[in-house]
Parts: structure tokens; sequence; C-alpha cells
């Protein structure tokens, strides 16, 4: 007779009950299901039973299409575990799930990852920390594992919705926030990880899941709370460490969108003003990505910039200082057609700021919104001052092939009065925001041409550079003709020569500068004979503004200086120096009455810069009459010499004595002293007059008419006089007319000085004396013929207005003549 039972509780029936019918009914129960229950040890303390777990393995591995029956059972007992919160069971089953996946990996394992994942899911359903955890960990082993085949219809949508979700925990315990945080960082990287890899998941990189996994990476960049965590446990590093993973493997179609979420967020989060978070995130960006998409990254700040065109200064600023830094790190790789977008781009906006601070002038008179007009125009120059930055960083770093090409593209965007401009309209802006524009992007030049080393002078200043330059060196302002001097000294110096001639002084030791400087090249020898006279013009036009100052004369001195080094042979060196006497006669001349300081100051320029080429050349007849010249003004007329001339307590003369020979350069002395095979003295007694241009005749700047007596000449027999138009004819003059005696002699005395000027005249003065003749001729053919050439007659009719109104007259096909050529 059996022996009674003792007396058992609820629970303790049920477990011996349940063992009771497993032990009457275990030869009825699949095998399968009798390897996983034996797994399962009786306290879920003790953790899973290794030797049946090893009995498990070995029948899987030797039997894997029962693989898709033992992935249904575990689940099947999992899911009841997790209902009943039986969590230690649970672990017991995902670490048995995690050994079959490890073991495992024959064709017939996918339906037993579907049941995997199936009770991964269900444990990141969970509410529970521990159990999303747990399914993470499972998922990230899952996701190392490298399958033989893909996937045709496994899709990882939810494990991105519920590890991003599990991005932006709120739970009210920091340390167990930050656990969850981790885990779904961990779990993105996994889906990363298992989808990139493979063709058949593409679909990871559109938009809607994009949207999801970029802003959850940056969120826990952004909110670094636990930065005292190191490694894996700071949420922070570890999305980091994922975000630069993923952009790493984005193909060049998926760049866009990868990088477009970033924006937004940005924007949502207002990041971008201040910055601090926007910069180091597009830094990631551009060292993650591959070089060669670097130009995507750029497009899409590009146009960035343009939706937010009407959004605050600072916004705007913030997204050009993102933009410098992106710039800053492709510009020294290959990013193809973008430059010349960049540059356009940046030119518009900076426009558009001018715009807004000094478009509404009614607004900025009223003085109720002073102050905030203040505010706006100080946000303004931040973004002004951003994106000039921007221009000049990313030029400056740039090829030289590609440099040339953005300076002639900047220099055609800068407003010249007189001339067309179709990229700045000027008229909104008036004469002030003109300037600040001119001002600006003179500034980014000089930051562009930095650093530039042109081989040849061709290449650095070529046509389309040079002369829109020179046109704005002629402008009426000291500061716009002081960068227009730095930028030519950044194209000149090829041999970093500009330090040792910084400032204006009689250098007493030349050879002690150290000056760099190698033999002329041919291609140079060429550029001179083209372009050097615009260079002189340019030197010699900007010497005498009123409202020069002493960097103006700095700046022309180091000009002058730079040009002997690196441009200057035998025939150049002449040249300079006749430019040189030229502009000490004009001192003394002072046909426009200059003020004393200004012609004190070009007198100063002369002496400085002929000590400077004496002691080049090294000559000692020339250096004697030079340096003697300097005593006498040390002497008698310090205010001749750049020490004196521009301190302020420097007593100034009320004119210029012409007599006192001693204290001026003479050309017959420096003639005699340069008698030597090399030089020719000859063109040395040719006066210096500067080529004459078109530009001297626009009404935007002074008039030269009074210096260049060429010009006069050719004005005054081309243009009558109109009180020789409205003379009254009368018998006197008509007779005066037909009288013909001397008119012979006359024309003999005007061809024999035509004939003694072209023989004698200097080349530059003939070619400008030809020159201005044919401008001449070409403007009264133009007028001729806008009078005379009128559309031919159409059939469709032409309009004539008669009494006011409005008649169509049409002309017959059979009416019209042709050329015979368009007859056939």
């Amino acid at each position: 007779m059996a022996a009674p039972l003792p007396h058992l509780t609820l629970q303790s029936l049920h477990t011996h009950t349940h063992t009771f019918l497993c032990g009457c009914c275990g030869p009825l129960r699949p095998r399968y299901k009798r390897l996983v229950d034996n797994i399962f040890p009786e306290d879920p303390k003790d953790g899973l039973v290794k030797s049946d777990m090893e009995k498990l393995t070995f029948y899987a591995v030797s039997a894997p299409e029962k693989l898709d029956r033992i992935g249904a059972y575990l689940a099947e007992r999992l899911s009841r575990d997790v209902v009943r919160h039986r969590y230690g069971y649970v672990v017991i089953a995902m670490e048995a799930l995690d050994q079959l996946l490890m073991a495992c990996h024959s064709q017939s394992i996918k339906p037993f990852v579907e049941s995997f994942l199936h009770m991964v899911a269900k444990l990141l359903e969970s509410r529970e920390p521990d159990l999303q955890v747990l399914g993470t960990n499972s998922f990230v082993k899952f996701a190392n594992i490298e399958e033989d085949t893909p996937s045709y219809h496994r899709r990882y949508d939810f494990f991105v919705s519920q590890f991003s979700a599990m991005c932006h925990s709120t739970h009210e315990d920091p340390e167990t926030r930050s656990r969850i945080r981790v885990a779904g960082i961990k779990g993105l990287q996994g889906v990363v990880r298992k989808t990139v890899n493979d063709e058949l998941q593409a679909i990871i990189w559109e938009p809607q899941h994009m949207d999801k996994l970029i802003p959850s990476m940056l969120f826990n960049m952004q909110d670094n709370e636990d930065s005292e965590r190191a490694g894996e446990e700071n949420p922070a590093s570890l999305a980091e460490s994922c975000f630069r993973e993923l952009l790493g493997r984005a193909a060049y179609g998926n760049m866009n969108n990868a990088v477009h979420p970033v924006l937004v967020h940005l924007d949502n989060h207002r990041l971008w003003d201040p910055n601090d978070f926007a910069v180091p995130c597009f830094r990631i960006i551009m060292y993650s990505i591959q070089a060669q998409h670097s130009h995507h990254v750029i497009q899409q700040v590009l146009s960035h910039l343009d939706t937010h065109s009407k959004n605050t200064p600072r916004v705007r600023a913030g997204i050009v200082q993102v933009l410098l830094e992106t710039v800053a790190i492709a510009a020294k790789g290959s990013i193809g057609p973008t430059v010349l977008e960049v540059f356009n781009t940046l030119l518009k906006h900076l426009r558009m700021s001018v715009d807004f601070e000094l478009g509404d002038g009614s607004r900025r008179n009223s003085a109720s919104s002073l102050s905030s007009t203040r505010t706006k125009e100080s946000e303004e120059r931040i973004v002004q001052n951003a994106i000039i930055q921007t221009i000049g960083f990313f030029g400056g770093n740039l090829p030289d092939y590609q440099r040339a090409e953005v300076m002639m593209f900047i220099m055609g965007k800068v407003p010249v009065y007189g001339t067309p401009c179709h990229t700045l309209d000027t008229v909104k802006i008036g004469h002030q925001g003109t300037k600040r524009i001119q001002t600006m992007l003179l500034s980014s030049l000089i930051m562009v041409t930095s650093e530039f080393k042109c081989k040849t002078m061709c290449a650095g200043l070529p046509m389309a550079f040079l002369e829109p330059l020179c046109s704005i060196s002629l402008m009426e302002d000291s500061e716009l003709r002081q960068l227009v001097l730095e930028i030519l000294h950044n194209i000149i110096d090829r041999h970093d020569n500009r330090a040792k001639l910084r400032g204006i002084r009689i250098i007493p030791n030349v050879a002690a500068l150290k000056i760099k400087r190698e033999k002329i090249s041919k291609q140079d020898v060429v550029f001179m004979k083209k372009h050097g006279q615009q260079l002189y013009r340019h030197i010699y036009l900007g010497c005498k503004e009123e409202d020069n100052v002493q960097k103006n004369f700095e700046l022309l001195f180091t000009a002058l200086a730079l040009i002997t080094i690196e441009l200057a042979n035998e025939e150049v060196m002449i040249d300079l120096m006749r430019l040189s006497i030229a502009l000490q006669d004009m001192a003394l001349a002072n046909e426009e009455n200059m003020p004393v300081l200004i012609r004190c100051g070009i007198m100063a320029l002369v002496a400085a810069y002929l000590n400077f080429l004496s002691q080049m050349i090294a000559n000692p007849p020339f250096c004697q009459h030079v340096s003697k010249v300097i005593e006498m003004r040390n002497l008698d007329a310090p205010y001749l010499l750049p020490e004196h001339v521009f301190r302020e307590k420097c007593v100034l003369p009320e004119s210029l004595d012409r007599d006192a020979v001693g204290l001026y350069f003479q050309t017959a002395d420096l003639a005699e002293a340069l008698s030597v095979p090399g030089y020719n003295v000859e063109r040395l007694a040719i006066p210096y007059i500067p080529q004459v241009t078109d530009e001297d005749r626009l009404p935007r700047r002074k008039s030269f008419v009074d210096t260049i007596s060429l010009q006069v000449d050719i004005l005054s027999n081309s243009l009558p006089d109109q009180s020789q138009l409205a003379e009254e004819i009368t018998f006197e003059t008509l007779k005066k007319a037909i009288d013909t005696t001397g008119l012979e002699e006359q024309e003999r005395e005007r061809r024999r000085q035509v004939m003694e000027k072209f023989q004698k005249a200097p080349f530059e003065e003939i070619a400008a004396h030809c020159e201005s003749k044919a401008n001449m001729l070409h403007d009264r053919l133009a007028q001729i013929f806008e009078l005379t050439i009128r559309p031919p007659p159409s059939p469709s009719g032409t309009v004539t207005v008669t009494s006011g109104h409005a008649q169509y007259q049409s002309v017959p096909v059979y009416e019209m003549k042709f050329p015979d050529l368009c007859v056939y």
C-alpha cells in the first residue's frame, strides 16, 4: 500500500503534479521537447544545466531540421515565463538561444532565427529594464553572426523603432536610464552591422529609418550627463562611436539620407545658436565619411543655408560656421564642381546680409527702434564676418589651379561704379552698402590669395583679374586702395619677402634683409612687357589721391619693392626709375593742387624706393647720388623723408622749393650713373606718362585730364568746344575761312611734329595715342550704326503711333526684299 502524501501547499502541489505527469508521460513527448525541458533547473538560481545544454546542442547540430521546432518551443516557454514574471527562466531560455545560434550555421537556421527575433521582440516590448537589456544583448550577439545566405523577407523595422525609443528613455532612476539608453544604442549599432553589408537590406538607409536612427544617436551625444563613465557605459561616447560607424558605411547614394536628419535635429533642438554642438557634430561627419563624398555634405549645408535665408542672423551665422568647418576639412581633397557653388551661395548670402542691415531706411531713422537696429547691425556683422572667413579659408586651402579660378570668380562679383554688374544690384543698398560689399569681397580675396605661390605671373594676374583689380584701385576710397595693394602683394610676393619690407623707411643696408630672389623667367618678362604699364599706372595714380594716409604710402613702397625683386630686369628697372622721377615731378608741379602732406609723402616714397633700388642694383655712382640727396634732405628738408613726414608733430612747409636742386633726384645724374652695359640710358630721359584708358573718362573717378597731356590733345582735337559751336557766323568769319594764306606752312609744321613724335616718343605713349584714337573711332561708329541701322520690316507688322493711337501696318512677304544669299 502506498504511503500517504505529505501535507502540501498549493504551490508545492502544482510543482509535484507537474513533475509526476512529466515523469509518467515523458516517453510520449518528442525528444526535442524533453531535451529543452531538461536544460531548465528546478531552481532558476542554479542557472542553465550545462550537461543537458550540451545534449541539446549536439541534437540540434545532428538534426538541423528540428531547429525550427526547438525555436518554437523555446519561444512558447519564454512567452509563458514572461507573462508569469518568472524572469529567471527567461534568462536561461535566452542563454540557450544564444548558444544554439552560435553553434548552428546550417541552411535550416532561418526558421529558428525567426523564432529568436520573435522572442527578442517580446523582451523589448516589456517594460522591465532588465528584460530590455537582456533582449538587446541577445540581438547584438545575433548581429555579429555572419549568415551564409541573405534573408529575403526579414525586416528590422520594429527593432529600429524600439531601439530608438530606448535611446530616448526618461526613466526616473539615472542609473537605469543610462542602462536602457546604452542598450538602445547597442541595438541600433547591431541593426546597422546586420543590414549595411546585406544588399537586400538597403531599406535601412531609407528616410523613415534614418529619421529614427540619426536623431537617437545625436540625442545621446548631445545629452552627455554621464560624462564620468568610460567606454561603452557612457551613452554619449557609445553613440558617437555608432554614429561614426554608420557614416563610414554610407555609400554614394545614401549620403543625403544620412545628413538630412542631422540638419533637421539641429533645427528642432535650436542648436545653431549657439552652435557648440553643431560644429563638432559636422566635424565628426566629415572625418567619418569617405573623402569622395564630402561634396554631398557641403551641398546639404548650402541648401540648408538657403532655406534659412530669412532666419535670425545668429542662426545664419551658426550655419555658416558649420559650413566653414566642413569646407576646411574637404578643401584639401577633391570636391569637384562644388567649389564655385560654395562661393556663389556665400556671396549671395553676403549680399542678403547687407540688404537686411541697410535696406530698411525708414525703420533705421526712427528713434524708437534705434537700439534694436544697432543690435541687428552688430548681429549681421557676425554673419558677414563668418561668410568672409569661410570664403577666405576655403579659397586659401584650394589647389593653385582652383584658387586662380576662384579669384576671378570673386572679382567678377565686386560691384564697380560705372560698370554693369549682373550679380549684385547696388541700387537698393546705396553707396554705403556697395562700399561694404566691396570691402568684404576684397578682404576675402586677401585671404584667398595669401600663401598663393603662382609659378608665372601670367597665371597669378591674368587679364580677366588684373583689369578689374586695377579698376578698383582708382576708387576714391583709401581703404579700398589699401586692400587692392595687399592683394597685389600676396600675388607678386612668391618668396615671402613682404615681412622684411614692412613699413616705409630709408633702409641703410638692404643686404642685411637677406632678400630671397631668383632670376626673372621668360614668362615674367613677357608679362611685364604686356601688363607692366598697368602696374605703373596703378601706382602713379594711387600716389596722388588726397585721402592717402601713411598706410597707403607704406603699401605703395612695398609694391614697388616687390616688383623690383620678383619682376625686374634691366628694362623694368629703367621704367621704375622713370616712374619715380615722374612722381617727383608731379609733386613739384602740383598741377592738381594736392595738399602739402600728400606731396611730401610722394617725395618720401620716391626717396625710400630709390634708396632700395640703388642697393639692389649695387651700382656705386647710383648709390652715391641717392645717398647725397637723402643727406641733403636730412639737413635742410627732413619733411621729404619717410621717417619725419609721417610723424604727428612734423612741421610741413607751405610749398616745395623747386629751385633747391640738391633736394631732388636728377635724371641726368641717374643716367650718368647707369651708363654701363645692360641699361638703356636713353629711355631714362623719356618722361613717363601714364597709359590712357577708358576708365579715365568715367564720372565715378577723378579726372586725370590735367596731368595727361596726350589725353588733352586727343580730346581737344576730337571734341569741339561748345562756345565755338555757338559762335555767330558773320562776313569776317567767312572771309577768314576762305583765306588759305599760311595753311600750307601750318600743314608742314603739323606733319613735322607728328614724325618727330613717332621717332622720339616712347612706345607706351605712341600705343596709348593710337589706342585712344581707335576707341574714339569705335565710339563714333557705334553712334552712327545706332542712328542708321533699323530692323527690317516684319510680316507680323510694325507699330506706328498716329494721333496718340497705336496702329499696326503689315508688310506682305512678297513685298519684302531679301539678300541674294537668302533666296534659293
